[in-house]
């Protein structure tokens, strides 16, 4: 596709020449001759001094130096504006359809033509398949399981009996939804019985699971990832857990049993839930912070236990000059 093809599509502005054939993609530092880049974070900017790349997106009021004449497409934002092209490509590309063999379909299943099912995968019996779904090889869906249209389940999935995958969800190699809560009570002898769960998980529209996360099934009930949500890499969702929409989830957050949390929070890597705790909407939380209570509405958190992510960033200077003040204080041991 030409610069000029591809800024009408994405209804840019050309800085340059509109006649450019690009090929592909690549990030700024490492394109070359017919790829297209882009720059969202200015601290990547002086790379357009020496990128190779025949285009770059930028956003309307980019200013910096272009000494090569590097035709720039303006956009109001670059990152979204990538964002739709690649989805735009990846839609392009012809789906899977079909049943692979061998794999193992209980009798009664019902398979949509422009399903797919790869091989080696488990459908158990009375689940439900959507339509437009993929199912790649070595998938375990088991029995009573429902999933919705136009969801991909990737190599790996393991859905256990009869929990719900909504539509258009993509769950990634590894992912496990359904396995059992951690439940279990002390008996008289020093040992721990096992609490059964009996419950399900509920996976709603439009979620992404990713790498090697798990969902586990509720004691009674279900536990429930909301609509849009967004769960990174290595993700553990304790049992009967809720948690509402278009929220995002950095890799090896630890969401304890039976917390609640609200819509569109913000939560960073390797952050830690208590169980039974409420937390609100809006919220963001730093990386590696600990929520050990009740969280309200609209807050910036961060630490252990997590507080205002400002009042956190001064207290790490103080930290950093206990040395200096002690010191100054020549006290004798």
């Amino acid at each position: 596709m030409t610069t000029g093809a591809l800024c009408s599509l994405i209804k840019g502005i050309v800085e340059g020449d509109s006649d450019i054939t690009l090929t592909g993609f690549a990030k700024i530092e490492e394109a070359d001759k017919g790829q297209l880049t882009f720059i969202a974070n200015p601290k990547y900017a002086h790379f357009l001094e020496s990128t190779k790349a025949s285009a770059v997106l930028v956003s309307k009021d980019f200013e910096h130096p272009n000494p090569n004449g590097v035709t720039l497409l303006r956009v109001d934002d670059p990152y979204a504006t990538l964002a739709e092209i690649l989805r735009v490509i990846q839609a392009s590309i012809p789906k899977k359809t079909g049943i692979e063999h061998p794999c193992f379909i209980a009798p009664g299943v019902e398979i949509p033509d422009d399903a797919y099912i790869g091989a080696f995968a488990y459908i158990g019996e009375g689940a439900s398949i959507g339509k437009g779904c993929c199912i790649y090889p070595q998938c375990y869906v088991g029995d009573g399981v429902k999933i919705g249209e136009n969801s991909i389940l990737y190599s790996g999935v393991k859905v256990y009996a009869g929990c719900q995958i909504g539509n258009r969800c993509i769950l990634h190699s590894g992912v496990v939804i359904g396995g059992d809560g951690f439940g279990f009570a002390p008996n008289p002898e020093g040992g721990y019985d096992k609490l059964p769960q009996t419950g399900i998980a509920v996976i709603e529209d439009d979620v992404e699971i990713g790498a090697n996360t798990t969902v586990d099934r509720a004691t009674f009930g279900c536990t429930r990832v909301g609509k849009g949500t967004k769960l990174d890499n290595l993700i553990m969702v304790a049992h009967n857990v809720e948690i509402g929409k278009d929220n995002v989830f950095a890799a090896q957050t630890g969401i304890a049993g039976s917390t609640k949390i609200g819509d569109k929070n913000r939560i960073g890597g390797q952050v830690g839930f208590a169980g039974h705790i409420s937390v609100g909407s809006h919220n963001e939380i730093g990386a590696q912070s600990g929520i050990p209570g009740n969280v309200g509405d609209g807050n910036r958190l961060m630490g252990y236990p997590a507080i205002d992510a400002r009042k956190f960033a001064r207290n790490v200077v103080y930290i950093n000059k206990l040395k200096e003040l002690f010191d100054g204080l020549n006290l004798k041991k």
